[in-house]
């Protein structure tokens, strides 16, 4: 008997700054993420090409929650009211 999780990628990023970023959001929201690099790309820390790629996944379980986070995400309705207004008053 297997009573190993099954887990499914749920982000493919460009590097580790990337996915940890994404792995972060979602644990915010109360999932267990990890991610996954090809072993070659994080010996020489690549971030681009095939080998610079890292998986965020979740537990299978997850999958529609995390998927609805990362679509929020990409379309801006995660950010802060005011993030930007912040951003250019520290300027003055």
């Amino acid at each position: 008997m297997n009573n190993k999780m099954r887990d499914e990628v749920v982000y493919v990023a460009s590097g580790g700054i990337e996915a940890e970023s994404v792995k972060i959001l979602l644990e915010s929201f109360g999932l267990k993420a990890y991610t996954n690099q090809e072993s070659a790309g994080r010996t020489y820390g690549l971030t681009v090409g095939p080998l610079g790629l890292v998986e965020v996944r979740v537990p299978a379980d997850q999958v529609e929650e995390a998927l609805k986070i990362i679509h929020e995400m990409n379309e801006g309705n995660l950010e802060e009211p005011g993030d930007e207004t912040e951003n250019e008053d520290d300027n003055s």
